[in-house]
């Protein structure tokens, strides 16, 4: 029995009516079952036991069209780091699990700057940036985080590809710019290491 708010299950992200119509993309908020997959039949990837999705090099996408603007008001392109390997991390400010893996991603950003690593927030259904900015700084955040209030950013994602689809996601995007990996739950050191050292390491 729980009394006071209502815990928040459910979101489905309203990019325009249409548009949310033909995706029909819901987003679990703290979304806590990692082996929860997605993305279609013919997605090539595979779900490991700890949650960590992987798709072969092979066999991966081009990620989508990712830009706008930060929680600081800065322009932001995820094109401009190709050539790195990027992590996004899907967060809000009012999400639990995403408060136990900030510090964790703060973290490991700082370890894997110097290895061509460069970490970027997508921060979501926050109605307002203070608290995302007092979240950022409350848990010693450098990296920039995109202001993503209703989610129109995850939309880009193209179905059959390892898209987010939870608060909190993380997806790894390669040197090549295409979807490498992704989490649907939150994250320590160990487990994000675990999931782009690989990447670091490929040629």
């Amino acid at each position: 029995m729980s009394f006071g708010r209502a815990p928040r299950r459910r979101f489905t992200l309203l990019a325009a009516p249409a548009a949310a119509a033909a995706l029909a993309l819901t987003l679990t908020a703290c979304g806590g079952d990692g082996n929860k997959a997605g993305g279609g039949g013919n997605s090539h990837f595979v779900t490991g036991s700890g949650g960590i999705s992987t798709v072969a090099k092979a066999d991966r996408q081009d990620a989508p069209k990712l830009d706008g603007a930060t929680l600081d008001g800065k322009p932001l392109d995820v094109a401009d780091y190709k050539g790195k390997v990027v992590v996004l991390n899907v967060w809000g400010s009012w999400c639990g699990p995403c408060r136990l893996e900030a510090k964790h991603f703060a973290k490991v950003s700082k370890e894997t700057a110097s290895q061509g690593v460069q970490f970027i927030g997508i921060n979501t259904r926050d109605a307002e940036k203070g608290p995302a900015v007092n979240f950022e700084k409350d848990n010693s955040i450098t990296y920039p985080s995109f202001f993503d209030p209703i989610g129109k950013l995850i939309l880009r994602f193209p179905k059959g590809t390892l898209n987010p689809q939870a608060i909190p996601s993380t997806v790894v995007i390669d040197r090549n710019g295409k979807i490498a990996a992704r989490t649907l739950v939150a994250l320590d050191d160990v487990k994000l290491h675990k999931m782009i050292d690989p990447l670091i390491a490929e040629k």
